[in-house]
Formats: structure tokens, C-alpha cells, sequence
């Protein structure tokens, strides 16, 4: 069940986020990392309550959880995203830069799916041994 609820909460996150990130980079023109950033930010915020709620079904107040899902999300980030740009930009040599970023974008969100999964169920909602 956890990986439905994960996914559940994905689809919405990835939904919102896409749709930040291509106002951000598409309409008002901020570069690729502050348009990814931002959406990031805010997306994660939602992730945080309804993947604790719903997916791991967290009950105990650990003062470590916030900090251990923001170090997931930033580590996972910076991989997926660090990824992306320069894998897209060997493959479409040739395109202009604003298609590079969008797929680049694509490709990011996809890293950071499965990134985000194992990392939050490895380590920030990992379960504590009895």
C-alpha cells in the first residue's frame, strides 16, 4: 500500500509542481534552477504532511523528521536536477535552450521520483527496530 499512497501523493505533487515550474521558467522567465527550486520548495511541503499522514503513516513526533526529509529532498534534488541538464543537453546538442531545460525538467522529475521513494522510506520514515 505504500507505494500506491506514494504514488497518489506523486501524481498531485508532480501535477502542482510541473505546472509551477513551467510558469515560473516558461512565463515569467526565471532560469532552471530557481523555477525547479521553487516548485521543489513548495511541493515539498506538501509531500512532507501527506506522505507522513497517508503513505508511512507517521504517529510518533520525532523532532528529526523535518530535518531528515529536507536533507532527503535536497540530496535527491541536486542528483536528479544535476542529472537531467547535462544528460539532456549531450542528447538534444542541437536544440534551443528552452526545450534542453523543459526535458531536462521531464527527466529531473522522473530521477526524483524514484530517488525521493527509497530515500523516504530508508530514511526519513524508516521504521524504528522494537
Amino acid at each position: 500500500m505504500e507505494v500506491i499512497h506514494f504514488g497518489i501523493v506523486g501524481v498531485i505533487n508532480t501535477l502542482m509542481g510541473w505546472g509551477i515550474m513551467a510558469v515560473l521558467y516558461n512565463i515569467i522567465h526565471m532560469n532552471y534552477w530557481l523555477s525547479t527550486g521553487i516548485s521543489y520548495f513548495i511541493g515539498s511541503v506538501f509531500s512532507y504532511h501527506a506522505n507522513a499522514k497517508l503513505t508511512f503513516k507517521v504517529e510518533e513526533r520525532d523532532k528529526w523528521l523535518p530535518w531528515r526529509f529536507a536533507i532527503n529532498i535536497i540530496v535527491c534534488y541536486l542528483i536528479a536536477y544535476g542529472v537531467a541538464q547535462p544528460l539532456v543537453q549531450h542528447v538534444l546538442v542541437s536544440q534551443p535552450v528552452v526545450i534542453v531545460d523543459n526535458v531536462a525538467m521531464l527527466v529531473g522529475m522522473c530521477l526524483f521520483v524514484g530517488l525521493n521513494f527509497f530515500g523516504q522510506k530508508l530514511f526519513v520514515f524508516r521504521k524504528k527496530k522494537i
